[in-house]
């Protein structure tokens, strides 16, 4: 079974964000859920971004990188949108990590002055039509990190709005959330046994 960190979205550490990682717990892996807005959740996305902006990306990712700190190596950093943030960062810069899963957005590979680590997998979902993801840069990123790392695959969603795999927002779309749910957890159990690993 694999240990996973998950990194909430805009809106903050939601029901539907928790419901997703008790997804994963209940098919035997370890997850650890940091609030990056420190016990703060926003109703619409707009509300979110502000506080976002406010407070300072790299701020939020900074406290993202250090909730991951006294964890072993092994982990896999799963980030929805805005966590990707901390996600990308800790799987591409930390030693040992196990993998990544990028949830309706993705940076550019090359943002943390590196390319993306070989040995580590890479999923990323997105809805070809979200106008976030699609339509900001996402996709392209997507894209490039895919043609760079061989371990790396894009799973596009026919959808045309952005967070639709949390199920309490009313973006939500269950069929394209329940697909999203199958191959995160197809991926965390064709890892190697990671929980407990030290570096």
């Amino acid at each position: 079974m694999a240990e996973v960190v998950l990194f909430h979205h805009l809106y903050g550490l939601t029901d539907g964000v928790r419901e997703f990682a008790g997804r994963l717990r209940d098919a035997g892996h370890t997850v650890h859920v940091p609030d990056l807005y420190e016990g703060r959740v926003f109703d619409t996305f707009d509300e979110g971004l502000a506080y976002a902006e406010r407070t300072g990306f790299e701020v939020l990712a900074a406290r993202g990188v250090a909730a991951a700190e006294s964890l072993p190596a092994g982990i896999v950093f799963i980030g929805f949108s805005l966590g990707v943030l901390p996600a990308q960062r800790l799987a591409q810069t930390r030693p040992g990590a196990a993998g990544a899963v990028l949830l309706e957005s993705c940076l550019p590979h090359t943002e943390f002055g590196t390319e993306w680590p070989g040995g580590v997998p890479v999923q990323i979902h997105g809805g070809q039509s979200d106008p976030v993801f699609a339509g900001e840069g996402d996709l392209a990123a997507a894209r490039s990190l895919v043609a760079a790392a061989p371990e790396a695959e894009l799973f596009l969603y026919e959808v045309d709005r952005h967070l639709f795999a949390d199920p309490g927002l009313p973006s939500y779309d269950p069929e394209a959330a329940a697909l999203v749910t199958t191959r995160v957890l197809a991926f965390l159990d064709g890892l190697p046994r990671t929980v407990g690993a030290r570096p």
